[in-house]
């Protein structure tokens, strides 16, 4: 790629970025888009529609930059949780480690490329001209001791990186325990949930759970809540919402048409009297269909179990409950809006074939999306795309086109297939047994994350078949020499992709233009402007992926084309502020995992570290460095190390608290007057919603009996 095509593409993405700062400044001031830009402030109530027309509407203002610049940290963490805390600081960390890498790559590494005369001199009379590859390591030739610079800088940076990382593992670990401390007490606190309950003949498995804890748990044992399947409740539930909505809307809007004809006769109706008499209907079926329900025949065999302490708590998920280690599995109850309740899974068995079912379709899904990858690597090349399309050759001959074409284009098409792939990872995690959102969310952030390093990553280094691919990991012995021939031949590329999709990705998630079109088409069809809306929460499997990524991009490059680092720091330091705004004005949090996500981070950037280090190797080995190649060897090796160590030392308090915070908190609340109440609602805090009494009709008065009994649920 020439630097003329970067230089388009960089113009390109720069123009959208100020448009789309310079319209979200002017559309977040109409009323009409509260819901779109503020919904956390106005579900809040910290800000109230204004109908009276303003000409400052109309005129672009920075004040959100500086309200977010000024959010702290404590501020985030009160308003937002920890979660949010980590996620900016996922931001800050690889701020920090590019900053140092930029000093070195711009600075060092950059002017010794350029020095370089393997490929060709620099014109810096036509500097638009010039192919990016001057600005690489493949510039310099073979044993020159200029690499030396790039064998420093490889230890320089991990060091660094390592540093960091053991830094920001025992910080967050600090944080996360405060955090606990800080909390009032939360009932998945006091409780685990029990799957593959055995049930003997004549009991049901509210019996079963009873009589087992209160033999084997009888100090500690509280209560119990049996899971129920109501897929079939939830289904009518939403239906009676939809009618309820549409006889809202009727009798709010005193303009709507209230008649309709209906039958072979065409009968004239009235709506809402109509619309009245089948919510009546499908809410005598949930009534009926809860009773069934409530039944122990539609028991699962899964429960919560609560108890008095969270030692108590602690002691019956860790130890195993039976001899068949496939019984009584227990595992930590999530928060209860966390709940997850449509895939419960039943057995041992129906888990272990789901997560077959999902690596096989996550294989399937890789394997179909090398297709958009090859079609992209296509386009990078000029002379290729004139064989595929003679009749295009005419037009390619235009600067401008063949710039937008190998520059911009390629890029925008996979950021255009990757928006695809986090829903589905999403979906495919939910069929695996997990049973909170949270969990859900991590396992769907793992697949993106890996998703993309191999789609994006290793298919557009290695271009071509999928055997190919395969073939190249069956060969160890030449990954890092092949690593060092391939990587360093995509600089250009992927210097592209980071603005294409870095900057245009993040500048969108400020301006949120599909929630933007979807409130513009539903607007007219909505029930009232009173109507409750859904804040939404970030979604984390979505842009925590995206992040890492990026970092693997600067680490793995940042001796090789270190160019790269420039548009990074762009693309962090967007991020730094939309996203801190953000958590102001947009995401509200659902669920707390109290930091859950960093180990993933963790990992994530071992990995980029420890395949810089192969690519170095490699590459040493074919530059006729072998002195520096040798001496690289034992940096992978220390990096594993420095992992294993973290991973002992801080991974178990991110999997469960100790014993120590656990005992010292349940002290603290012996004194404490408000735990009496606390206990008596944690024996309904697991009830599944759906089982919840719920009235829409004036009518259905009987609605309101409990669905449950205090005999059902057992103290």
């Amino acid at each position: 790629m020439l630097v003329s095509a970067l230089l388009t593409s960089v113009g390109i993405n720069s123009g959208l970025c100020v448009l789309f700062f310079t319209l979200y400044s002017i559309l977040r001031k109409q009323p009409t888009n509260y819901e779109v830009y503020i919904p956390r402030l106005i579900a809040e109530g910290s800000s109230k529609r204004r109908s009276h027309f303003n000409l400052e509407r109309l005129i672009p203002s920075p004040g959100w930059v500086k309200r977010a610049w000024k959010l702290s940290e404590e501020d985030l963490l009160s308003t937002s949780g920890l979660d949010a805390v980590v996620f900016m600081r996922v931001i800050t960390f690889s701020l920090r480690v590019f900053l140092f890498a930029g000093v070195i790559g711009i600075f060092v590494l950059l002017p010794v490329n350029c020095s370089g005369d393997q490929l060709h001199d620099i014109d810096f009379a036509d500097l638009s001209n010039n192919s990016l590859d001057v600005f690489t390591i493949s510039n310099l030739s073979s044993g020159s001791k200029r690499l030396w610079a790039h064998f420093s800088a490889v230890y320089l940076v991990t060091a660094f990186v390592c540093y960091l990382l053991y830094y920001e593992y025992k910080c967050i670990t600090g944080k996360r325990i405060d955090f606990f401390h800080s909390t009032k007490p939360q009932p998945h606190q006091f409780t685990i949930l029990v799957r593959s309950i055995p049930v003997s003949a004549g009991s049901s498995v509210s019996e079963s759970v009873e009589r087992f804890f209160m033999e084997y748990h009888p100090s500690t044992y509280l209560s119990h809540m049996v899971v129920h399947r109501s897929s079939k409740l939830q289904s009518l539930i939403k239906d009676a919402k939809k009618l309820y909505k549409r006889i809202t809307h009727l009798q709010s809007e005193p303009n709507q048409p209230q008649y309709r004809h209906v039958g072979f006769f065409r009968h004239r109706v009235d709506l809402v009297d109509h619309y009245g008499k089948k919510l009546e209907d499908i809410e005598e079926n949930m009534r009926l269909e809860r009773s069934e329900v409530s039944l122990a025949t539609q028991e699962v065999r899964a429960a919560f179990v609560s108890f008095k302490s969270r030692y108590g708590a602690a002691v019956a998920f860790h130890m195993k409950q039976s001899i068949n280690p496939t019984e009584w599995v227990t595992e930590l109850a999530p928060e209860p809006n966390d709940v997850y309740w449509p895939f419960f899974s039943s057995s041992f068995m129906r888990r272990w074939l789901s997560k077959i079912v999902v690596i096989v379709a996550c294989i399937l899904l890789t394997i179909l999306f090398l297709i958009p990858v090859l079609v992209v690597q296509g386009l990078t090349n000029l002379n290729q795309l004139e064989i595929w399309f003679p009749f295009l050759k005419s037009i390619l001959t235009i600067t401008f086109v063949s710039q937008v074409i190998t520059g911009y284009l390629p890029s925008l098409i996979l950021q255009l297939f990757l928006k695809i792939v986090p829903p589905i990872m999403e979906f495919l995690s939910s069929i695996q047994g997990y049973i909170c959102h949270s969990d859900i969310e991590k396992s769907a952030c793992n697949k993106v994350l890996w998703f993309t390093i191999w789609n994006i990553f290793f298919a557009t280094v290695f271009s071509g078949s999928v055997l190919y691919q395969v073939s190249i990991f069956l060969d160890p012995k030449h990954i890092p020499a092949k690593l060092a021939s391939a990587v360093p031949a995509q600089a250009s590329f992927f210097i592209a992709y980071v603005v294409t999709s870095g900057w245009t990705s993040t500048s969108s998630e400020l301006f949120r233009i599909i929630p933007l079109i979807w409130s513009l088409i539903q607007k007219p069809f909505s029930c009232c402007s009173d109507e409750e809306f859904e804040v939404p929460s970030i979604p984390y499997h979505r842009d925590i992926p995206r992040i890492l990524f990026f970092g693997l991009f600067g680490i793995t490059y940042f001796f090789l084309a270190p160019l790269i680092l420039p548009f990074l720091l762009v693309y962090l330091c967007l991020a730094y502020i939309i996203y801190r705004n953000q958590f102001l004005n947009v995401y509200a949090p659902k669920y707390e995992t109290a930091g859950k996500f960093w180990p993933i981070v963790h990992n994530s950037m071992i990995f980029s570290l420890v395949l810089m280090q192969a690519i170095a190797i490699g590459l040493f080995t074919l530059k006729k460095l072998p002195l520096a190649s040798t001496l690289i060897f034992p940096l992978p090796v220390l990096t594993l190390l420095f992992n294993e160590y973290c991973r002992k030392r801080f991974l178990p308090n991110f999997i469960a608290y100790p014993a120590e915070v656990l005992i010292k908190r349940d002290r603290e609340d012996r004194n404490d007057p408000k735990m009496a109440e606390f206990y008596d609602n944690l024996v309904a805090a697991y009830q599944d919603p759906a089982l919840l009494p719920i009235q829409f009709s004036a009518n259905s008065d009987s609605l309101n009996s409990p669905l449950i009994s205090a005999a059902q649920v057992r103290h």
